[in-house]
């Protein structure tokens, strides 16, 4: 049964669903990393939220771990590199505070608006200053939205509905994406001048670091008041306070910092600048649902196969891992068979896939392929390190996916590329369970892959099959499937053998020095 270390506060009900789907959960909170470390080694996976830091010393402990759950969005406090590199999934619940984080950016933006804070603490301390609070309304403002994803793109649905106007800098928004959501798709610089309000919808990488630096500030219209629920570092804070103090920018509210917890900081006391202690996510709704989705998510994993919301593996959801699961196999033995095969290096890959199986999740596919080579230099890669193995092997992978009718119901061709040329392999499933070679080096060959093999190119001659059987029989080796192929009569014939137990070295310096005998290797599957 696999189990869970549920490391951080969540509801009670993440560790009810991980019960009930057949996970054995513990529920351990508050440790040190060294605490941490001490216990790790027993989990097969770890449901965190922002306290966990789970680092490569962490994860050099975890030596039974194969997922990382985190109930909430960002995942700053996990080391992704580490974890792809030790073959563990990452996975994250964006959606769970979705509408939770997009409500809170609505509410920043009208307390910024009607200066709701400062009117408050004025009137609390006994004043009644009316008119001194003049705020503005939002119906017919331009309300900017720097990244328009999924949080982005409900804020933009409430400010439609409160007759804005929404404009929008998002690379990846397509046009058709812009007229459905209802917004004007523009550069960041056109935005900067015309938006009344700007509100930040992004992630935090290298492209979006201070994407509201000093210099993008000075671009911004006079007056305009500016909303950060995303992550802290977007804006450059130090430029951000200067154009606040000299009245360019109308007003700030922030719900991130560039360092949590933000005890202190030079934007606070400034006038008209709001802060809140990143309470994007803070609803009891947005808690629950992200401990549920995390518990369901990770469970789908270590139960049936399924990756939701990974990232650093392609999605496969609980409906799908099943059908792929044979095609995953035959892929992964396809994988082995050429990295046991190709022994010079490889320069590129191409995973095809024909028939039945072009009409499935491709990458998994490829990931399995990829586990399956890669698994001959390291017996630790997996399908969520494979791809990241490849990568900084410098393996430049290619996916085909072909339409036509072939000659089997389905087929997953690897191809390598190689100092002496592309060398091939071809595979189908029989009965669609049963993974089975049919295509070797170009030679036509059905064969079973499975246990110790025996892999043998000969000049095809009389003879050749009674004396290797001679040589087998002598050092006491049984077959147990015989595959036979060849591109033509007398030419060159490729044999495959299953044997009981391990092909010796011995064994094979005897086949090879049989006559005709051009190759012979064991191979493992």
């Amino acid at each position: 049964m696999p189990k869970v270390l549920i490391s951080d506060k969540m509801d009670p009900k993440a560790a009810q669903i991980f019960r009930e789907r057949g996970v054995e959960v513990d529920e351990i909170t508050g440790k040190t990393p060294d605490e941490l470390k001490a216990i790790i080694g027993q989990y097969d996976g770890l449901a965190i939220r922002s306290s966990t830091k789970v680092t490569k010393d962490i994860l050099e402990h975890a030596t039974n771990l194969k997922v990382v759950g985190r109930a909430g969005i960002g995942v700053d406090n996990v080391d992704i590199p580490s974890a792809s590199a030790k073959g563990v999934v990452v996975m994250n619940t964006p959606f769970g505070n979705s509408i939770t984080t997009a409500e809170h950016a609505i509410a920043l933006m009208f307390a910024l608006a009607r200066d709701l804070p400062e009117a408050d603490r004025s009137t609390q301390a006994g004043k009644w200053e009316k008119n001194r609070f003049m705020g503005v309304e939002v119906t017919g403002k331009t309300l900017g939205l720097i990244g328009a994803g999924n949080i982005g793109s409900i804020v933009a649905d409430r400010a439609l509905g409160l007759k804005m106007k929404v404009i929008a800098y998002d690379p990846f928004l397509t046009p058709e994406r812009a007229i459905e959501m209802g917004v004007e798709k523009m550069s960041l610089d056109d935005l900067l001048l015309r938006a009344d309000f700007i509100t930040l919808h992004t992630p935090l990488t290298d492209q979006t670091r201070n994407i509201l630096s000093r210099e993008n500030l000075a671009k911004t219209k006079k007056g305009v008041r500016i909303i950060n629920c995303a992550r802290g570092g977007l804006i450059d804070e130090a430029a951000l306070k200067e154009c606040l103090d000299s009245g360019h920018v109308g007003g700030a509210a922030l719900d991130v910092f560039v360092t949590e917890p933000a005890k202190e900081s030079p934007l606070f006391g400034t006038p008209n600048f709001i802060s809140t202690p990143h309470l994007g996510a803070s609803t009891s709704e947005a808690q629950v649902n992200v401990a549920i989705q995390v518990a369901e998510q990770m469970a789908d994993y270590l139960v049936s196969g399924g990756v939701t919301n990974a990232l650093n593996m392609p999605s496969l959801s609980a409906e799908e891992a099943p059908r792929l699961k044979p095609y995953m196999a035959l892929a992964e033995k396809l994988g082995s068979l050429v990295g046991q095969l190709a022994t010079s290096d490889l320069s590129n890959i191409a995973i095809e896939v024909e028939g039945a199986a072009a009409e499935l999740n491709q990458k998994p596919i490829t990931g399995a392929v990829l586990a399956g080579l890669m698994r001959v230099h390291s017996d630790t890669v997996n399908m969520v390190n494979a791809p990241f193995l490849a990568k900084e092997r410098g393996l430049d992978v290619r996916e085909v996916r072909h339409e036509r009718e072939g000659d089997y119901h389905t087929l997953v061709r690897v191809t390598v590329g190689t100092q002496t040329g592309d060398r091939s392999v071809a595979g189908t499933l029989f009965g669609n369970q049963a993974p089975r070679l049919v295509e070797l080096f170009g030679i036509k060959v059905e064969a079973d892959l499975a246990g110790p093999m025996l892999y043998i190119v000969n000049e095809d001659a009389p003879g050749f099959i009674g004396r290797l059987g001679t040589t087998l029989g002598e050092a006491g080796v049984n077959i147990g499937t015989f595959h036979l192929g060849r591109r033509q009569a007398g030419g060159e014939a490729v044999l495959l053998l299953s044997v009981d137990g391990q092909v010796s070295t011995d064994l094979i310096t005897r086949v090879r020095a049989l006559p005709g005998v051009k190759t012979a290797m064991a191979l493992n599957f």
